[in-house]
């Protein structure tokens, strides 16, 4: 099978990698800018495979390959469509996981070849899970690649009843806290949590003229050296 990659992340590359290193599968370019696209064209692989690319790829190039255009997403279509799917899972409260699908003009649409759920809980991060779902990218991407290169994918429509889609200005206001508005404590800790990827400096507020930046660490009490909770109570 004749293959052009489309990406750009850590996922992207090992998916890249790893087909590269398949028997029968012959891909031809990595591409990771929109500019690189008509390569598409002029090379008229079977396939296409995206992991990782954040561009829109137009109408012309999907339909190239007799087999479509694959898209690896870091979120469990269609709960988390758009940008930056992990930290609206945490925001959210919706689930969490990655999704195989096929790409067509509306981003993050098409219909489903295979998704998985990633397990999440309050001690996530947006930077620990979304190094997790990475790993599950990858994961599911083997695990499917055998049907794929068969033929045998039975791919299923997205419901839009339960899609939600988030883009990146919607991402850059989520960073910005307003020091006077009201959250319960569980919104304002899930915001930062999601919000901490370091080294990315992402949530902030503004007071008396001065920027601070804020990250949440989050322990759990099983993970401490003192599993009763008690720390410094004890020495009074």
């Amino acid at each position: 099978m004749d293959v052009v990659f489309l990406g750009a992340n850590n996922a992207g590359f090992e998916i890249y990698e790893w087909l590269c290193a398949r028997d029968g599968v012959r891909v031809h370019a990595l591409l990771t800018r929109p500019d690189q696209l008509s390569l598409v064209r002029e090379l008229a692989p079977d396939l296409v495979v995206a992991c990782g690319f954040e561009h829109v790829v137009p109408p012309e190039i999907l339909a190239v390959p007799d087999e479509g255009c694959l898209n690896v997403h870091p979120g469990l279509l269609p709960e988390t469509r758009g940008y930056n799917p992990n930290v609206w899972s945490i925001v959210e409260n919706r689930p969490a996981g990655v999704t195989i699908h096929y790409m067509t003009e509306a981003v993050d649409e098409g219909d489903i070849v295979a998704r998985r759920t990633v397990e999440t809980s309050f001690a996530d991060t947006g930077r620990s899970l979304y190094e997790r779902l990475e790993a599950a990218c990858v994961d599911l991407f083997s695990d499917t690649w055998p049907a794929i290169e068969a033929g045998e994918v039975d791919a299923s429509a997205q419901d839009d009843g339960e899609a939600a889609w988030h883009t990146k200005a919607e991402f850059s206001e989520l960073c910005e806290l307003d020091p006077e508005a009201e959250y319960t404590v569980r919104e304002l800790l899930d915001r930062l949590r999601a919000l901490t990827f370091p080294p990315f400096d992402n949530a902030y507020v503004d007071v008396d003229g001065e920027r601070y930046y804020l990250e949440l660490s989050i322990t759990p009490e099983s993970e401490t050296d003192d599993p009763e909770g008690a720390g410094l109570l004890d020495a009074y």
